[in-house]
């Protein structure tokens, strides 16, 4: 019993953190961010069919010189596959058919910031130009505290593609352990880091894709 109400009084306390707790947290931890290594589980949810897809493997992410970000994550469950990830492009390498599927992003830069920064090396006050943050309580991820925090989009161009963000911010850090993206269809991805690695040494190579001299490419936009 004794132990129990300390629980309760902990998760309480923690659970009353304030906004401007936590912003401290990120914004420290966004003038300090370099690079980030995980292991990573994403769980992505399609509205209308009501179905569900689970992805693990390992995730990179790390800033550029001129602030560029680089995204990499090596899918080993269910489908191997690489991906990389920046501002004006997306690939995919199919290991099982040996193909590179390039993607150009160039006319969705703005909304790919979005998700490449978001959480990572992001200040608060370039936050809040684009979304309304509040604290919505406490949980526990993968068993450790966590403050949660909506990110509600402002901008029109934002609002047609994400209709909520929430971040998962632990109390010794200030980079999020969960994501959770909302679009306004109830779609949704949800990512979970493990193992976290903050501000690792990393190659500009380590978040570039490694592929075998004979792979072929393809551009299904074309």
């Amino acid at each position: 019993m004794r132990l129990s109400l300390l629980l309760l009084t902990f998760v309480s306390a923690y659970a009353a953190e304030s906004l401007q707790a936590v912003q401290a947290r990120m914004d420290k931890a966004a003038a300090e961010f370099t690079s980030l290594k995980s292991r990573v589980k994403k769980v992505s949810y399609t509205a209308i069919i009501k179905d569900t897809t689970t992805e693990t493997g390992e995730f990179i992410i790390k800033k550029m010189k001129g602030g560029d970000v680089r995204v990499r994550m090596e899918v080993e469950k269910p489908d191997v596959r690489s991906i990389a990830l920046s501002r004006k492009k997306y690939e995919v390498f199919l290991p099982k058919i040996n193909t590179v599927q390039e993607y150009d992003l160039s006319q969705y830069g703005k909304l790919i910031d979005q998700f490449l920064l978001l959480g990572f090396g992001t200040p608060v006050a370039e936050l809040q130009k684009s979304y309304t943050m509040r604290v919505t309580g406490a949980e526990s991820i993968d068993g450790k505290a966590a403050t949660k925090v909506e990110l509600t989009p402002k901008a029109d161009i934002i609002k047609a593609h994400l209709k909520l963000i929430e971040v998962w911010i632990p109390p010794n850090d200030g980079n999020p352990v969960q994501q959770k993206f909302t679009q306004p269809s109830g779609d949704y991805i949800l990512t979970t880091y493990f193992d976290v690695k903050v501000n690792p040494l990393l190659k500009d190579a380590d978040v570039q894709l490694t592929l075998p001299k004979n792979v072929k490419r393809e551009k299904p936009q074309k």
